[in-house]
């Protein structure tokens, strides 16, 4: 299944900020301001009772729905003619002008190579925004539909586009948020639309330019507006804050910085920020000391469930991949747990939840192991996962290691102290509470 989407041009000149409006505040224009409220009154009437007026005229559904759907192209022929017939132009109302008539030449870019490697930072950052805003309005439609996004197709379709527009004397191409919102509000369900949208682009350009030269803009963006508005969903705020704050932080911040300065700086402090908050939530990762659950082989926090554990044994599980950012944070938690119980003789390190151990956190794990080795504890590993082993195996950690690595934390405890474990097992479970 496929989103259907418009792409637009992104030329510098269109991206100026959004506080640009609120220094004009003061400037509004009557004629403006009233086509304006006039073509959102009306395209709102048109989007929720339209449709049910004419079925009870006795109209069906699908015609129906198609009449209310041409909504926007009626606001836009009513607001041109009145715009046309008054005057408006002459009384300060914006209005779209001139449109070149025909379609561009083909042309090859210039190979200039000055040139070329001028403009490689400012393409390579254009073509990573671009990129980015294309998958988050694809993903965001496609979510509308239950629709699947392959993000591989998406590049080679911004890929292909921007080589069009390239040998066509064209601007940067983006898949556009608002354009593609009127196309999906507009009933779009196959990439077909895409086509047809094409040739009427076409068919317009060739024939019909000069009947938008009265166009007011006021219209144009009311039809954005409340295409968009459909999409915006405040509750979620609310949801995010209450379920995390990291997450309601990144995207307060994205909304914020583009209502106030467009789109594109929005996408790269939302990416921005996302990345900081991951390295910072991940680089101090849960750690949880377990025992063993009597009646059972299942290891829990200690501080969550009835559990028996041994004054010998540290038994620690870390619910995170580790990497550079929490490898020093491990070495710590150890470090300070060891400190504080002197009867400590051996360190189980269960590793569930570990799916990545890079090198930094691999030296982390040899500096541990010789660390305690110093001190005539052993180290031990359980639980840890098949690829894991596979990189640890082509390192001299196993060849260090003072313990040995289990496939169950049961197996490692029952390793060290066989009795208690056994005994532990076959004790009469007590109810837990939900972790």
């Amino acid at each position: 299944m496929h989103t259907v989407r418009l792409v637009r041009a992104t030329p510098q000149a269109a991206h100026r900020p959004a506080t640009a409006g609120l220094r004009n505040f003061s400037h509004i224009n009557f004629f403006t301001a009233a086509l304006g409220a006039a073509s959102l009154a009306f395209l709102f009437w048109v989007r929720g009772s339209l449709k049910p007026l004419l079925q009870s005229f006795g109209l069906g559904e699908r015609a129906a729905d198609l009449l209310a759907k041409a909504g926007p192209v009626a606001a836009i022929v009513a607001t041109t003619l009145t715009a046309w017939s008054l005057g408006l132009a002459g009384h300060g109302v914006s209005i779209v002008g001139t449109v070149p008539q025909g379609l561009p030449r083909l042309t090859l870019p210039r190979f200039d190579l000055p040139l070329w490697t001028r403009i490689l930072a400012p393409a390579l950052l254009i073509s990573i925004v671009g990129y980015v805003e294309s998958i988050s309005v694809a993903l965001t439609l496609a979510a509308q539909r239950r629709q699947r996004v392959d993000p591989d197709q998406e590049l080679i379709a911004l890929g292909a586009s921007n080589i069009g527009s390239a040998i066509s004397g064209g601007f940067p191409i983006t898949g556009g948020f608002a354009r593609s919102v009127v196309n999906f509000e507009a009933g779009a369900e196959t990439p077909a639309a895409g086509a047809f949208t094409a040739v009427g682009i076409a068919f317009a350009t060739m024939f019909l330019t000069p009947l938008l030269y009265f166009l007011p803009n006021a219209t144009l963006a009311a039809t954005i507006i409340v295409a968009v508005l459909s999409l915006v969903d405040l509750g979620a705020l609310k949801r995010t804050y209450a379920y995390s704050a990291p997450d309601f932080l990144a995207m307060a911040g994205t909304i914020i910085v583009t209502l106030a300065e467009g789109v594109e700086a929005g996408l790269l402090v939302g990416v921005g920020l996302s990345i900081f908050l991951h390295l910072y939530s991940t680089s101090r990762p849960h750690i949880a000391v377990v025992g063993q659950i009597p009646g059972t082989a299942h290891f829990r926090n200690v501080a969550r469930h009835t559990v028996v554990t041994d004054p010998e044994i540290l038994s620690l599980r870390v619910d995170e991949s580790l990497y550079f950012p929490n490898a020093r944070f491990l070495e710590d938690r150890i470090n300070e747990a060891v400190a504080a119980n002197p009867a400590i003789r051996h360190v189980i390190l269960e590793c569930p939840a570990v799916n990545a151990i890079d090198y930094s956190a691999l030296e982390s794990l040899e500096a541990i192991n010789q660390r305690l080795k110093d001190g005539g504890i052993m180290f031990h590993l359980s639980e840890v996962k098949g690829p894991i082993m596979d990189r640890l195996k082509r390192s001299h950690f196993f060849e260090e290691l003072t313990g040995k690595v289990h496939l169950r934390q049961y197996d490692a405890v029952s390793s060290i102290n066989p009795e208690l474990a056994r005994h532990t097992l076959a004790e009469q479970r007590v109810p837990q509470a939900a972790s």
